[in-house]
């Protein structure tokens, strides 16, 4: 039956589209002014309806190329992240490529991308298209995401930006839960353009250069558009902030890894000895004494002492704050008229992308004590024969009690380095043409698009050889080299390291096509206006695959294991748009328009959902507008929160019962006296086949105010008002549980629902905890927005004007369906690297006069709180958590104290100047952050301590900018 609806409804729709081919031709002579005019419509997001009346209908805020050059930024993710309207989600300042692991998603890490999160509510529920059509999703050689990487699309491209901030599954389709991003991109230009730009950070290196070189012209019958671009950003150390040199700032070592370069060993000695007090009761927790003699090996016991947290290892100051890359754009359309009324369209552009991530070289983690029950390392020992063990008996990997740490030095840092090429092209036809003085426009389109990604690893260790290295001597045969774990820096020889070394390769694709064909028009008049109508239909295809390294696929890598995924489907969708005037030119209705949207999917894989969209836009007056909508949403999951095979993920997690071994711990098998000797927990993630489609309702509410007492005035041109109420559900999210909230429930009340997948080795150190995705349950938020715009008259001493965006977040909470508790991230939280500060503003200033010009804006980010873990595994009794406004500081046995991050004004300045030359030319510079303010103190983020996704990079960014068009 569907299938027949869709043979009908496309037949429908080809001869609508084929009739405007050969009517529209013959009606061009016939063609008044109205006629004319009418062709003056456009479509603007938020309604597939082609009517400069349309304008306005919905909450759209507009971005164009000028606002991006002003921001001084050079990726257009970074400028839409700086937007009161968006959320915490990943850019730049982010450097995990794959030490931590991968999140629940399957989506990777997504090394070098730059999404982007409308609402708080994650890139995935957020739809980016370029001039109205999808874009593909990212790769980063890592797994296979839901999101769109937006450094895939070079700003210099950009003619401007339309952010929906409403609901719109109704009218795209999957994922516009949150909102949608449509970028469009420049269709003509006259002549030849360049443009070059370079600027650094205070803190550190971080230079960047940009340029780009574009053409364009436009004859009766072709217009089109070229530009070439070239990006380049260079890191910055974390060693070059003093806040970012210590893994938790203002904590020193106690925030330091245990995988010391003079490797830590825990073991139960043969006879329960403790050899002179260096052991306790037969059990040991030791590590070497420093110095490295001749030889390489420390005697024992004398060459060791017990271990404490100042041997830890500080980590941080080998990470960076700025992921170094370059990328290179070539972007070309253009629009062949081959009649008045109907055009053929072409586009193409090919990214590509260099990348590197660095993280401190890689720890070699031995036994029960420190690896994950499915992990190999988990049983390896080091054998009694092993020519440099110094204890003269063998190190059981079958114990509960041993574990060894070694900080392997000597293979220098890992470093991630990810190349992805993106292809993205598409052909069309469009048009309009008149039928009974009824104007129609149409277009049919067709996408193909790919992402594909590679990423290399460098000093990462094969496991499997390690064992072999460490396990009989005479059974350690070439190529393999008994391996000295044993002493300090420099035991590893260089021979050993080729035999345990490997460059890990992995690789990823998502391949995108689309065919889509839309119609728009007038149907008949009412009494208040025309019954205007959209209708069109939609195929996509999507296919995404992660395939890691053979070694790591073998479980034998040293790193992080992942899994590889594969998979794909198809929709096909149609849509019907209807807007109708109700009232017109009455008192207190000067327009009353009602719209309505319904679109119907089939997916290959979930059957058929239905969205709908009901909207009211009422103009009481010139000055005053009120409007809202009601809308129903839709988010399929993604190919890697489907497919996504298991892989890890090393949070850090504080173990309540680590130093608190109260009878809830008991219960769960936890030995008195334990202690949680490393701070991160693997955490097995990954998709789940099982997951349904993601539903929500989206309710709006606004008014746009322009007072006409404020028009053409002495102190005022013009002045907008704009105030939007949002109010968003989701029910059945795709999430995984908070690893932290669910552990710790599970501590406190031993229930089957919270415990259920967290297992316990007999030293009562968590050796499995599976965390995959499900439907956890329902995501409620709400909220304001507000945007005021004066435009000011021309003076003598120039022409200025303002513009003010707020966003106030009321409300915010995830809650599980089947336990009813709620997850930790909500309004005025840090939690996971992603606060939601309950307001977000941006204010700009701007002034003109002749040639030059100059702007000031300021970005306020509203405090946060954060908590710091309890007293014996925490932060809490640190100084950063004892300040006045921290919150309440409880004993330990209750919940954790409070750290408050403060709130933050960022200043930024930029000046311009339109040279006096025959040609176009202007210079510009600037300053981010003018008073080098720094980001507030992070306890609980995992790199860097701070949260990269609200806040600036410490120090101020200068640059400056040139443009010429001949």
């Amino acid at each position: 039956m569907r299938s027949r609806l869709a043979r009908v409804a496309i037949h429908a729709l080809s001869g609508a589209i084929l009739s405007a081919l050969y009517v529209a031709p013959a009606l061009a002579q016939d063609r008044t002014g109205e006629d004319i005019q009418k062709l003056q419509a456009i479509e603007v997001t938020g309604s597939r309806i082609k009517k400069a009346e349309i304008e306005g209908q919905t909450p759209v805020l507009t971005i164009t190329s000028k606002d991006i050059e002003a921001t001084g930024l050079g990726s257009i993710g970074d400028v839409i992240q700086r937007l009161s309207v968006s959320g915490s989600s990943l850019n730049t300042k982010f450097n995990s490529a794959g030490n931590f692991g991968f999140p629940p998603d399957g989506g990777g890490v997504g090394s070098g991308s730059t999404t982007i999160s409308l609402r708080n509510l994650g890139a995935k529920r957020t739809l980016i298209l370029v001039d109205g059509l999808r874009w593909v999703n990212e790769s980063s050689a890592s797994g296979v995401s839901a999101a769109v990487d937006l450094n895939t699309i070079p700003a210099s491209v950009v003619d401007r930006i339309e952010i929906l901030k409403d609901g719109a599954s109704s009218l795209y389709g999957s994922d516009a839960i949150a909102g949608v991003i449509n970028i469009i991109t420049k269709k003509k230009q006259d002549g030849l353009g360049f443009h070059v730009y370079g600027g650094d950070y205070s803190t550190g290196d971080g230079k960047t250069w940009s340029g780009n070189i574009s053409l364009g012209g436009s004859t009766d019958k072709f217009d089109f558009f070229m530009d070439i671009s070239r990006f380049k950003q260079n890191g910055i150390s974390s060693n070059d902030w003093a806040q970012s040199r210590f893994p938790v700032p203002g904590v020193g070592l106690a925030g330091g890894s245990s995988a010391t370069p003079f490797t830590r060993y825990l073991f139960d000695t043969p006879n329960g000895e403790d050899f002179g007090g260096l052991c306790d009761g037969g059990f040991c927790n030791i590590t070497a004494n420093g110095a490295t003699p001749p030889g390489g090996v420390q005697s024992f016991p004398d060459g060791f002492h017990g271990f404490t947290g100042a041997d830890r290892f500080n980590f941080a100051p080998y990470n960076l704050l700025l992921t170094p890359q370059e990328r290179t754009g070539i972007f070309a359309q253009g629009t062949y008229h081959i009649t008045d009324h109907v055009n053929f369209t072409l586009k193409g552009l090919y990214n590509t992308r260099d990348s590197t991530n660095q993280a401190a070289p890689e720890p070699i983690f031995l036994g029960k004590q420190f690896c994950a029950a499915r992990d190999l390392c988990y049983n390896v020992g080091v054998d009694a024969t092993n020519p440099y063990n110094p204890f003269g008996f063998t190190l059981d990997g079958a114990s509960p009690n041993f574990g060894l740490g070694r900080r392997a030095v000597e293979g220098g840092p890992r470093v991630f380095k990810q190349k992805v090429d993106t292809k993205y092209y598409t052909a069309g036809f469009n048009g309009d043409f008149s039928f009974s003085d009824h104007q129609f426009f149409w277009d049919v389109n067709y996408v193909n698009s790919s992402n594909d990604a590679r990423q290399t690893v460098d000093g990462t260790y094969n496991i499997r050889h390690i064992m072999n290295a460490l396990g009989p001597v005479d059974q350690c045969t070439a190529p393999c080299v008994p391996l000295n774990l044993f002493g300090g820096p420099g035991t590893i020889t260089p021979e050993m390291l080729n035999y345990i070394l490997f460059q890990e390769n992995d690789h990823s694709t998502q391949d995108l096509e689309v065919w889509t064909a839309n119609i728009s028009g007038n149907l008949f008049q009412l009494p208040a206006g025309s019954l205007d109508v959209a209708a069109g239909y939609e195929h996509r295809k999507l296919d995404g695959s992660y395939t890691p390294d053979a070694v790591v696929v073998a479980g034998d890598s040293n790193g992080v294991p992942s899994g590889p995924t594969k998979g794909g489907y198809s929709i096909d969708e149609f849509y019907l748009e209807l807007n109708a005037p109700l009232l017109a030119d009455m008192a207190f209705a000067k327009h009353l328009d009602l719209s309505v949207a319904s679109r119907w999917s089939d997916y290959s894989n979930f059957g058929n959902t239905t969205n709908n969209k009901f909207g009211l836009r009422w103009q009481l007056v010139d000055d005053l507008t009120l409007r809202g909508t009601w809308a129903e949403g839709f988010r399929a999951p993604s190919i890697g929160e489907l497919f996504g095979t298991f892989s890890r993920f090393d949070a850090q997690l504080i173990d309540p019962c680590g130093g608190n071994v109260t009878p809830n711990c008991e219960a769960l098998g936890v030995p008195p006296g334990f202690t949680q000797n490393n701070p991160q927990i693997s955490i097995i993630t990954g998709g789940n086949p099982e997951l349904k489609p993601e539903t929500s309702t989206s309710l709006t509410l606004g008014a746009v105010y322009s007072p006409s007492w404020a028009e053409n005035t002495g102190w005022s041109q013009r002045v907008d008002f704009e105030l939007t109420y949002y109010k968003l559900h989701v029910d059945d999210a795709i999430l995984a549980p908070d690893a932290k909230t669910q552990l710790d429930r599970c501590v406190a009340t031993l229930d089957p629902l919270f415990c259920t997948g967290i297992t316990r080795a007999a030293n009562g150190s968590i050796d499995g905890f599976n965390n995959t995705l499900r439907n956890l349950g329902r995501i409620d938020t709400r909220g304001y927005d507000l945007g005021v715009n004066w435009v000011g008259p021309e003076w003598s001493w120039g022409h200025v004007g303002a513009n003010w965006q707020l966003t106030y977040t009321k409300d915010y909470s995830a809650v599980a369906s089947d336990t009813g508790a709620a997850e930790p991230r909500g309004v005025g939280v840090e939690v996971a690297d992603s606060g939601i500060p309950k307001y977000r503003s941006t204010l700009s200033l701007n002034w003109g006069l002749a040639d030059w010009s100059a702007s000031w804006t300021m970005r306020y980010i509203s405090h946060l709180t954060e908590s710091c873990g309890g007293s014996d595994n925490g932060y809490r009794d640190f100084p950063t958590c004892r300040s006045p406004d921290a919150g309440p500081i409880v004993d330990s046995s209750g919940p954790s104290g409070l750290n408050r991050l403060g709130a933050v004004t960022y200043h930024d300045l930029r000046v311009s100047w339109k040279l006096p030359t025959r040609f176009e030319m202007s210079i510009s510079g600037g300053i981010n952050n003018i008073f080098d303010k720094d980001a507030p103190v992070c306890i609980s983020c995992s790199l860097n301590g701070y949260d990269a996704s609200n806040y600036d990079l410490p120090g101020r960014f200068t640059y400056v900018e040139a443009s010429v068009k001949f």
